[in-house]
């Protein structure tokens, strides 16, 4: 099992970017860049491709109305040169409030735009002349615009021609389509007691349909990681993110995260925290997300318990262990939870 960790967005990115470069030497095996609405993934990308040597850098996520399939490719084409093959490229839908809000874009046909997404930046990596009549319209058909578009391949060699493309994905139609046809999957707030109720049935049927040229799905997932005995004191740092996420992250009705906390059992808790976000009232969200949720999406004791955490998640079919270190000594943390995965 690999280690990866995300990069924190709200921090200076130099800053940021050179301590997980530092963390390379601990035994990192992935970093992952995210994008919202604050700085892009791909500048931080090109930095840390920079900085660093061996680990793999991926972005998580970048979503897939903010620029056009063949501008994912390029860019993920673009960073796999200049790492020496090391990109990932992280893909979502992300959700209505930031595509509609942000990006000023119709939050429309989420599956059928991550599916053609998928096959056009395949199509671009193996240069081969683009084309695509769905959601997409490649060339643009003469009715739809001057009628001059042509089909156009790649004009670079890239450095590999199957980069790796993960997405996230929580409800059960998006997860099916991952599995049937992505490198990886990046679910959040991932129980690994509960992960085979919520989502084995649709990583079932999506790996029934899988072609025999993938290889199997691999699986990101964890949580906040503090070795040590101070518990209750680190799991409540994850409080702030999950009542943001659950609370915050989408309308009523319409928040991915709401719908987990619901499938995982606590939906009278994510009602309330939802309500209490929504409210303005954060400091009562935060205090609202159970100490249940939170000791079960965390990797958070003594060393003798996370060991145990790491091989649920090992067990539960985790293929890359996501962490992100707490307290004052990450390089320790890293460096103590990589020789468990091994």
């Amino acid at each position: 099992m690999r280690i990866a960790t995300p990069l924190a967005y709200a921090t200076d990115p130099r800053a940021g970017a050179d301590a997980v470069a530092a963390w390379e030497d601990d035994g990192l095996d992935v970093v992952w860049v995210s994008e919202a609405y604050g700085f892009d993934a791909p500048s931080i990308m090109g930095y840390l491709a920079a900085k660093t040597t061996r680990m793999q850098i991926g972005s998580a996520i970048l979503p897939i109305y903010s620029r056009t399939p063949a501008l994912l490719a390029q860019t993920a084409a673009g960073l796999d040169a200049v790492s020496g093959g090391r990109a990932i490229l992280g893909l979502g839908a992300s959700g209505p409030q930031v595509i509609e809000g942000w990006h000023g874009v119709a939050y429309d046909r989420p599956l059928a735009r991550t599916r053609e997404v998928i096959g056009i930046c395949r199509q671009v990596w193996r240069r081969e002349t683009l084309t695509n009549d769905g959601v997409y319209r490649l060339p643009l058909p003469a009715g739809e615009g001057t009628g001059l578009g042509k089909p156009l391949k790649l004009l670079t060699r890239p450095v590999r021609d199957s980069i790796p493309i993960y997405v996230a994905s929580l409800g059960d139609r998006n997860v099916r389509m991952t599995a049937e046809l992505a490198d990886g999957w990046l679910p959040f707030l991932y129980d690994p007691s509960r992960a085979a109720d919520v989502w084995g049935d649709a990583l079932a049927a999506g790996r029934s349909k899988r072609p025999g040229d993938l290889a199997p799905l691999e699986v990101v997932a964890g949580g906040p990681l503090a070795i040590g005995p101070d518990v209750t004191g680190l799991r409540d740092l994850a409080r702030p993110l999950i009542a943001l996420y659950v609370g915050g992250m989408g309308a009523k009705g319409r928040n991915f995260y709401h719908d987990l906390l619901c499938r995982y059992g606590f939906d009278a808790e994510a009602d309330r925290i939802q309500d209490l976000f929504l409210a303005g009232r954060r400091a009562e969200a935060e205090a609202a997300v159970p100490a249940e949720l939170l000791e079960r999406t965390s990797l958070i004791g003594p060393e003798s318990y996370v060991r145990d955490r790491v091989q649920a998640y090992r067990d539960a079919g985790v293929t890359i262990l996501n962490v992100t270190p707490l307290g004052p000594d990450p390089r320790r943390q890293i460096a103590a939870v990589k020789a468990m995965a091994q």
